[in-house]
């Protein structure tokens, strides 16, 4: 309990940091909104201080000192009211994260869990038959494909897949023609769209997985407790999986809760390349028109996330290895 107690206190300690500096961040970046919006202004000709100030208000770029600003953005943070997006004026950012998130949640959180256990999966298997080309292949493949940027694969993808074969939609999240939905043609849609996304991600880091649950397993196989174990006449399955895997997937297990917490962030690269409305892309596209109230809530959501899996991660831990208790 104590152990449990003393992480809660570090996540709320945590916590208020990152909200303080959700707040100051945007705030340091050089120019506003209203200077972007009265640059397209100037254009037809000079804009007047009434015309600025009539602009700051139907923005609602905030006004008074940082003291004040802080203490209504902490109460909107409190109520989840975010107030109204710059870049997609008038529409809320509550609704705007919402209609976003479930692209993010479904697409790459579903790869990064597939990545997890197929890369862990394959990094046992290595390690178990190392020396053998049950080793070499997944070794030498998934360092192969994860030595290449996410976005160079992609471009790759789009451009053979989408262009030159023309088998996946190169854009978008689903058809043109089809409503948003629980139908079959809108779902059967929304997968083809989301092929070559959740390719780019699989591939890229895959051999992470691979690599890293292979070297620790092997150093894992060299301790006297496995050896015991051989020497019991167990099998080599039950040797694998429950003495020797089972101690060399904690430090995969921290990189996985770390990888999950990014889930909400989305792969901006990726999104970008193939324009997929998720998370990463909505938040490409507000700190470039510097959207302070779409950029909090974003920068807010991914931060909790992240400290949030490190928590759980702290307290499976707790669990799993009673000597991090002490």
């Amino acid at each position: 309990m104590t152990y449990a107690l003393r992480k809660v206190g570090l996540l709320i300690l945590t916590l208020w940091a990152a909200i303080t500096l959700n707040f100051f961040l945007p705030r340091l970046m050089p120019g506003s909104p209203t200077d972007a919006a009265i640059a397209k202004l100037s254009q037809n000709g000079p804009v007047t201080a009434a015309t600025r100030k009539a602009i700051e208000i139907q923005l609602g770029v905030p006004d008074g000192n940082l003291l004040s600003q802080y203490g209504q953005y902490l109460k909107q943070v409190l109520t989840l009211d975010f107030g109204v997006s710059y870049t997609f004026y008038p529409q809320p950012v509550a609704d705007l994260v919402g209609q976003a998130l479930p692209y993010t949640l479904i697409l790459v959180g579903f790869v990064t869990i597939v990545a997890f256990v197929l890369g862990t999966l394959l990094g046992v298997l290595a390690a178990w038959k190392r020396g053998t080309w049950l080793d070499a292949l997944p070794t030498l493949g998934g360092s192969f494909a994860s030595a290449f940027p996410y976005f160079w694969t992609a471009l790759l993808l789009l451009f053979f897949l989408g262009y030159v074969f023309k088998i996946f939609p190169t854009s978008g999240a689903y058809g043109v023609t089809n409503v948003p939905g629980f139908s079959g043609a809108f779902i059967g849609s929304a997968l083809n769209h989301a092929v070559l996304p959740a390719v780019t991600i699989l591939i890229t880091s895959l051999g992470g997985w691979i690599l890293g649950m292979r070297n620790t397993m092997i150093s894992t196989l060299g301790d006297d407790y496995v050896t015991f174990a051989e020497a019991n006449g167990l099998k080599p399955h039950t040797v694998a999986i429950r003495y020797a895997a089972r101690n060399a997937i904690l430090p995969n297990l921290t990189s996985f809760g770390l990888a999950l917490g990014g889930v909400v962030g989305g792969s901006v690269l990726v999104e970008t390349v193939f324009g997929y409305p998720g998370i990463g892309y909505l938040l490409l596209k507000a700190v470039t028109n510097q959207d302070y109230p779409l950029m909090q809530a974003l920068f807010l959501m991914i931060t909790v996330s992240v400290l949030l899996a490190n928590f759980i991660v702290d307290i499976l831990y707790g669990v799993l290895d009673p000597r991090t208790r002490k």
